[in-house]
């Protein structure tokens, strides 16, 4: 059973995201100094590209998610979770040392905007990027495309003067979030997943020609060593979930079973919510119910993800 997708015109428009901040590193090693920290190859970033990464502890579990682009040779921007950006900050700056890279809190100076919709592309014209991970520029903001979510565009934009477009719920933009099958990492959930349980590396978040960064050998152990017994799947579910929340199974009620990645009310008022779970695969065997918080929690309904996982591909 798949979530009704809301209608069209409440999945229009451009709201302010609040929620996400940005960390700017400039300097003539800031590129090689992350390449060295992050989940994804930035060597051969292009100035029209974007791309996603994880930033891992020495364990493999995921500190931070980043939307990352290079504005010029020496300036790279990662777009994260504003409630998680002082503590990455200052964990990536301990490691800075004599490299030639700065980094810098550049939220106020660059705030972010989702745009979706239609009207989105028609407002973007020309500067609307193609497809998932292009980017391009208008004056002096960066037009990000991210990966349609329910059958809609959307764009992050990074800097003051966004589009004129109808204002967009930030819960309607949360609920497309979560529908894109793309977790992003926030507070109540960092240090909790090895970047395959969440999917990062079928999304196109991990890297694993690259060198060495922190966690790598968990990383690649995860991905080379057999079966993964953990994933990320969509759900639908007929009460509230926050990310951070444990899932618990009827056939374990002792246990937890995963834990909400992300989750967001569904913007037709039904009361319903979109969420995005990491969890055992077993608990998704047939005659099993998964619920949010305990067993007398939400009833989590199975959902389609937008994209195929490794064993259904």
């Amino acid at each position: 059973m798949s979530a009704t997708v809301p209608s069209t015109a409440s999945l229009q428009g451009a709201v302010r995201l609040a929620d996400w901040g940005v960390i700017r590193a400039a300097g003539d090693e800031a590129v090689a100094f992350l390449q060295g920290q992050l989940t994804q190859d930035l060597l051969n970033l292009g100035a029209e590209q974007a791309r996603l990464a994880g930033y891992c502890s020495a364990k493999g579990r995921l500190l931070a998610s980043f939307v990352v682009w290079q504005r010029s040779p020496n300036e790279l921007l990662l777009a994260c979770s504003a409630d998680l950006l002082p503590a990455t900050l200052k964990r990536l700056s301990m490691f800075v040392l004599r490299a030639k890279c700065k980094l810098s809190d550049a939220s106020a100076e660059l705030p972010l905007y989702g745009l979706a919709g239609d009207a989105a592309v028609e407002a973007l014209g020309a500067d609307a990027p193609p497809s998932a991970w292009r980017r391009k520029t208008r004056g002096e903001a960066d037009v990000i495309r991210l990966p349609d979510a329910a059958g809609v565009p959307r764009f992050l934009w990074a800097g003051a003067d966004a589009p004129a477009l109808p204002a967009l719920a930030p819960e309607a933009w949360r609920w497309l979030e979560v529908q894109s099958g793309v977790a992003r990492i926030v507070a109540a959930t960092a240090e909790q997943f090895v970047p395959q349980m969440v999917n990062l590396e079928v999304v196109g978040g991990v890297n694993f020609q690259k060198g060495c960064y922190p966690g790598q050998e968990i990383v690649a152990r995860s991905q080379y060593r057999g079966t993964l017994k953990r994933r990320a799947f969509l759900f639908d579910s007929d009460g509230a979930a926050a990310s951070g929340q444990e899932l618990f199974a009827s056939s374990d009620p002792g246990q937890p079973a995963g834990m909400v990645a992300g989750a967001a009310a569904a913007p037709d008022g039904s009361g319903r919510y979109s969420v995005l779970a990491e969890t055992k695969l077993a608990a998704l065997d047939e005659g099993i119910s998964l619920h949010v918080g305990s067993l007398a929690g939400p009833r989590l309904t199975a959902s389609a993800l937008p994209y195929a996982l490794p064993s259904e591909a």
